[in-house]
């Protein structure tokens, strides 16, 4: 093999090798494009989707209303809303803003999470979820039970 083959070989090693190197960079960081705030489908609660690990958790951060109303028939007015309807007595008198509600998700790439689990406070019932990153600005979220079919979802949007 001649001295400017040799060249040519290294050269073209190396160019491959940058590229492939640059393609892990980028979908690697693409996993962790659903990291920051997002807000329910309701607009009443923005979500703070973290790492935890190397897992996805989310908690809810606030509340669009974080008291009690007047009148209402589910804790004192005025007072912070709790989480009364966890199946866990220790837990019902956690307060609602701070309370983690998406735990466990592991990336699985192409803007799809899986393996976690999805609280909803507002019934006190865990589910199974699956979370899809549609856009930068929307993620789909589905709770279910056993199968994905027997769920429902819900878009959140930053």
């Amino acid at each position: 093999m001649t001295f400017s083959r040799q060249i040519v070989l290294i050269l073209f090693s190396a160019l491959v090798f940058s590229f492939a190197l640059s393609a892990t960079a980028v979908s690697a960081a693409g996993t962790d494009d659903i990291l920051g705030l997002w807000n329910n489908a309701e607009k009443d609660a923005k979500i703070e989707i973290f790492k935890c690990g190397e897992l996805y958790c989310g908690r809810i951060l606030s509340l669009k209303e974080p008291n009690y109303p007047e009148g209402s028939k589910d804790g004192v007015p005025g007072t912070p809303r709790i989480d009364f309807r966890n199946p866990d007595s220790a837990h019902q008198k956690d307060p609602i803003a701070g309370l983690i509600i998406v735990k466990g998700f592991s990336s699985e790439g192409d803007g799809r999470y899986s393996g976690g689990t999805v609280y909803d406070p507002k019934n006190g019932k865990t589910y199974k979820g699956k979370m899809t990153l549609v856009s930068p600005g929307r993620l789909d979220l589905r709770g279910y039970i056993g199968i994905p079919i027997i769920g429902r979802t819900t878009s959140w949007t930053r």
